[in-house]
């Protein structure tokens, strides 16, 4: 082969790279530009599925809500309360929204009962109407228990004013958010909290009213969140803290009143144990009953335990009724009743268990000769509780 045709080998193919390489590389520019082209595409379709979704969603809403419209049936309203709870589960963003309707369903107003001597239809139409109330309460403690699929827990929890002849909250967690119950009434029935826990956030009772009901809030925990019972009316029926921890937030019965039910806080824990507590502020670990009026009926801290919390009855009214303190154990802390007025009734310390750190009554308060109606320990051994 000449030197010419040698030349003429190499620009063929140096042309025939040049093509190859140009097609290789438009090729690639086209996959490119598809790829791009279906992701478009793709993001397009998702945002039209989103919008979608928000629109079937929102559709959803607005039909569920009419359906818990006061003017629907018992059994349309119980309908609707169930699928409000299943939209909620469904819609994560708008989970607040459907849960406030709920609570909101609670705080219509309260229909009373018509009379034994009322027609049976409309005893039956009361009934009914109740159990859709009922349902609303069955259906949050779920979702707060853990028996439901989809956890409510850290949600702001709007019960104020509401009317409680019933409901079962057991085991239920209030992690964060707010829970209120600011003005409600416990007017009937058995309302449980048996082994809530109460951690983080704000849980208010403030100006609740317990006059009828039985309130049980056995083995529950009140640890780091702000507990509020101030101006609370304790005036029927019975409440008990039995074995209740608090510890590692201030919990205020402030200017409650206890004039005639039955409140016990048998084997409660008033201690500052909680890691929480590490770098706190010291008045995040106090109790307080400042101003409390206790004029009737039964208070037991019976086998409390006063170790390491602050615990605050300042400015108490002892006037009338029995407030006790049988086993309880007076171990470390502050329990002060500083200003706290003692003009009847009975408060009996009498059968405390611990009397090594005994509480703050001030400056001039002699236990050896007590104001009438304050019964100094006798003995303080371990004791059984009356």
């Amino acid at each position: 082969m000449t030197n010419a045709d040698q030349k003429a080998a190499i620009r063929e193919r140096m042309a025939s790279t040049g093509e190859n390489y140009t097609t290789a590389k438009r090729a690639i520019e086209l996959a490119r530009l598809k790829a791009q082209s279906e992701k478009a595409q793709s993001e397009q379709l998702d945002s039209t599925l989103a919008d979608q979704r928000t629109r079937a969603l929102n559709e959803r809403f607005d039909t569920v809500a009419e359906q818990l419209g006061s003017d629907k049936s018992p059994a349309v309203r119980l309908a609707g309360v169930y699928a409000m709870a299943g939209l909620a589960d469904d819609w994560q963003d708008h989970r607040q929204t459907c849960v406030d309707v709920l609570c909101a369903y609670l705080r219509m107003p309260y229909e009373p009962g018509p009379g034994d001597d009322a027609a049976v239809e409309k005893r039956l139409a009361l009934q009914a109407s109740r159990e859709v109330r009922h349902s609303v309460i069955r259906v949050i403690a779920a979702h707060l228990n853990g028996t439901a699929p989809v956890s409510w827990c850290g949600l702001n929890f709007d019960f104020a004013g509401v009317v409680f002849d019933g409901g079962d909250f057991s085991g239920a967690k209030f992690a964060g958010g707010t829970v209120n119950f600011a003005g409600a009434k416990f007017s009937g029935g058995t309302i449980t909290f048996a082994g809530a826990e109460f951690s983080g956030g704000t849980v208010t009772f403030a100006g609740a009213e317990f006059s009828g009901a039985k309130v049980n809030f056995f083995l529950a925990k009140f640890s780091g969140a702000k507990v509020d019972f101030a101006g609370a009316k304790f005036s029927g029926g019975t409440v008990g803290f039995g074995h209740v921890e608090f510890s590692g937030g201030p919990v205020n019965f402030s200017s409650a009143k206890f004039s005639g039910a039955e409140v016990q806080f048998f084997h409660s824990k008033f201690t500052s144990e909680s890691p929480k507590l590490t770098g706190a502020d010291p008045a995040d670990g106090v109790v307080f009953f400042h101003a409390a009026e206790f004029s009737g009926g039964t208070v037991s801290f019976s086998r409390a335990e006063f170790s390491s919390e602050a615990v605050d009855f300042a400015g108490a009214k002892f006037s009338g009724g029995t407030v006790g303190f049988a086993g309880a154990e007076f171990s470390g802390g502050t329990v002060g009743f500083l200003g706290a007025g003692f003009s009847g009734g009975t408060v009996d310390f009498s059968r405390v268990a611990s009397w090594t750190q005994p509480p703050d009554f001030g400056s001039g308060f002699d236990m050896s000769h007590p104001p009438a109606g304050v019964m100094p320990p006798i003995d303080t051994s371990p004791v059984s509780p009356g």
